[in-house]
This record gives C-alpha cells, structure tokens and sequence, in this order.
C-alpha cells in the first residue's frame, strides 16, 4: 500500500488548526491551581495523609494483602471527597 507524503503545508495546517483549539479551551479548564494549591497544602498538613493514588503500586513497606487493598481503594474516594470535589473554578 502507498501512502503520499505529506507536505510541510500539510503539517503547517494541521499545527495550526491545533493551535486554534488549543486557544479556544485556554482559561476555560475546570481545574483551579489555586485551590488544587490550597488543597495539597492541607493534604500535606495531616497526620495521615492520603494513601498513593490508586494507580500507582504502593512502596513495599505499604503493600498489603488483597483484600486490605481493595478496602483501601473503596474507602479512599469518600476519604477527602469534599476537600477534592471543589476544585474547579468557581464560574466552571
């Protein structure tokens, strides 16, 4: 099967039309650095902050059975849901 080279033309307008919707999603992003800022901060403050996030592999001295794992993981979304569910801007 061939396949037609591509161009520099063709790459320039593909970029740009990227560029384009980059700009168009730019400020309009739910997340708000200040308060995921905010937020680490009081993380970080306690005496047992949160666990690794569940898509990363523990560190040895943290790895448990299975079912202290799956326990862990069901628990984990209520454990700082109200400090992680405002997060987005406030106009979002």
């Amino acid at each position: 099967m061939k396949y037609a080279a591509s161009s520099i033309a063709d790459y320039a307008k593909r970029t740009q039309q990227t560029v384009t919707a980059w700009q168009g999603m730019n400020g309009k992003q739910r997340g708000d650095p200040p308060k995921l800022a905010a937020a680490l901060v009081q993380l970080t403050a306690l005496d047992e902050p949160p666990p690794p996030a569940p898509t990363r592999s523990p560190p040895p001295r943290l790895r448990e059975s299975k079912e202290d794992r799956a326990k862990l993981l069901l628990d984990q979304p209520d454990a700082h849901r109200d400090l992680s569910s405002h997060l987005d801007h406030d106009d979002a």
